[in-house]
């Protein structure tokens, strides 16, 4: 599944994502049974325990965005990082490869800050040494498709209209920045 090579693209120090699911999900258990039992059963304790633990996820979810605001740099940097280091990857595992194209359809990207991004893979990489078929290319998920022109994308970006003029990618799609700031996809 997804969650398998995961913890290699995070690199959390040998940690499991899984194990974050697995904590969260007992904590929701432990304070959604003492909240239904404690109003069931009219049990001070046990609806102290959670307005008190309910009260403390709050101040730690607020805490944690203010810091997001105020390191917003340096999130900002991380997660370039992060998105560079997972194109540098994209054809070294099919999961991986299947959540960029995803990401960059959904939101209508082309790489963390644009098409040029796609020059750190080493199969789109836009060097003369580059033997692969797929040189100054971008994966089809940064393709724009025209309906009226075709279905197949490699034949709807073979057309000069899909491509600008000074540049290898498409003119149309955003970088991932600009996507998220905008906010989520609206159709």
């Amino acid at each position: 599944g997804v969650l398998s090579n995961i913890s290699a693209l995070t690199d959390l120090g040998g940690l499991d994502p899984v194990w974050l699911f697995v904590v969260v999900g007992g904590v929701m258990s432990v304070l959604g049974f003492a909240g239904c039992i404690g109003a069931l059963r009219e049990n001070t304790f046990l609806l102290k325990f959670f307005s008190v633990f309910l009260g403390l996820i709050f101040f730690l979810e607020l805490a944690a965005g203010i810091l997001a605001f105020v390191f917003k740099d340096w999130i900002r940097d991380q997660l370039n990082l992060f998105i560079n280091n997972n194109v540098k990857a994209y054809r070294d595992d099919l999961d991986l490869q299947n959540l960029i194209d995803f990401a960059q359809e959904y939101w209508s990207c082309c790489g963390a800050r644009g098409p040029n991004d796609w020059n750190l893979n080493i199969y789109f990489n836009c060097t003369d040494l580059n033997p692969s078929r797929e040189r100054c290319g971008v994966p089809f998920s940064c393709c724009v498709r025209d309906p009226a022109m075709s279905s197949i994308p490699s034949v709807a970006m073979t057309s000069d209209s899909n491509w600008s003029s000074s540049s290898r990618a498409p003119s149309t799609p955003k970088a991932v920045w600009a996507s998220l700031r905008s906010g989520y996809k609206t159709t």
